[in-house]
């Protein structure tokens, strides 16, 4: 984790920056959530992924059932968040390849129904942006992985509920988990890519 290069403020001069962003803490001229626990709001959250079809064409989709949370300590190295992700719930559009990806060449849901990510430690941090590594588990293949998060900022609604918002983007080769699927093209190359993006914009709510 980097360090500012100024000097430490006083307890006068972080109360006034404070107050100036509603309370929050704010920390080398970042604004950071106050201590405590995040949930993910379904509403203003996307779990999402990009892969290759024909090596050319990007396809994307999301999954639609999932729960997590951020843990937010009184300094990045001690935050951690973690995630519980329904196979089952992929969504591409299209539904015959959704059942697809549901089926054993893909996730297995029905043997595998749950993808989690734990263990989420913060490793590095520039400013806003953080680097969070994490135990990703597909079909009960566990994969240590690396995120670039970005701290996308903090508010009160009107209700004078705490959220805060992150993006995350990791890309990881989908055969490391099991899922090995693919078809050989007559030119080259494979149907499916084995790199695939994972993209993730969440909101999280904090909790009393």
């Amino acid at each position: 984790m980097t360090t500012s290069e100024t000097a430490p403020r006083t307890a006068a001069e972080q109360a006034a920056a404070n107050a100036a962003t509603g309370g929050l803490r704010v920390v080398d001229g970042v604004a950071l959530p106050a201590a405590g626990t995040y949930v993910l709001d379904p509403t203003h959250t996307r779990i999402g992924f990009v892969a290759r079809h024909l090596m050319v064409t990007k396809v994307r989709g999301s999954f639609g059932d999932y729960a997590g949370s951020i843990t937010v300590g009184d300094d990045a190295a001690s935050s951690t968040a973690e995630a519980v992700i329904k196979t089952g719930s992929v969504d591409t559009g299209t539904p015959d390849r959704d059942a697809h990806l549901r089926s054993e060449d893909f996730f297995a849901s029905e043997t595998y129904p749950d993808m989690t990510f734990a263990n989420a430690r913060v490793t590095g941090q520039k400013g806003a942006t953080f680097t969070v590594v994490g135990d990703l588990t597909i079909k009960d293949v566990t994969r240590e992985v690396t995120l670039d998060v970005e701290l996308d900022g903090v508010a009160k609604d009107p209700w004078g509920n705490e959220k805060l918002a992150v993006t995350a983007t990791t890309e990881i080769d989908r055969e490391d988990f099991g899922l090995t699927w693919n078809v050989a093209l007559e030119s080259g190359g494979m149907l499916v890519s084995k790199k695939v993006r994972i993209e993730i914009e969440a909101q999280a709510a904090r909790q009393s």
